[in-house]
């Protein structure tokens, strides 16, 4: 059997349409994340970046994201091992790892809602960012299905 892509290619030698493919859409990396200044760890929220699509989970300006929200990190090989508040879920990562992609990855699984039918697009579960109080993040501290 033919090997994919991404079991062939180091994520460096990735085409662009190869890289966007790995995205499963999930939406987790748009979401507000808070760092614990004592101990650097990260905490997801629940609060979506005022870019993301809350019914699609991709951004609605994709290609001006980062001049518009200049805290938006461009995923590339070349920072992907200095993020390390990229979901442990994702392809990105997991490549980067050396781990295979789940199941539930539509690269895998050839259906796109596999990511959500699985329970790990923020799909249904997120607030936009602009319905929350900035000084309130805090409070939508969550923990998602790994």
């Amino acid at each position: 059997m033919k090997k994919s892509f991404w079991e062939t290619k180091s994520l460096s030698e990735l085409n662009r349409e190869e890289w966007e493919a790995l995205c499963d859409g999930c939406g987790r990396c748009c979401l507000v994340k808070l760092e614990d200044e004592e101990n650097g760890d990260i905490h997801y929220t629940s609060v979506a970046c005022k870019l993301l699509d809350l019914e699609t989970c991709r951004c609605t300006n994709y290609q001006n994201r980062a001049q518009l929200m200049p805290e938006c990190v461009i995923v590339t090989p070349q920072v992907l091992d200095r993020l390390h508040w990229m979901p442990s879920t994702c392809a990105y990562r997991l490549l980067g790892e050396g781990k295979p992609l789940p199941p539930w990855h539509p690269l895998i699984s050839g259906n796109p809602h596999s990511v959500d039918l699985a329970g790990i697009s923020v799909r249904g579960r997120v607030y936009q960012q602009a319905q929350i109080n900035e000084d309130d993040v805090q409070d939508y501290i969550v923990t998602w299905p790994e």
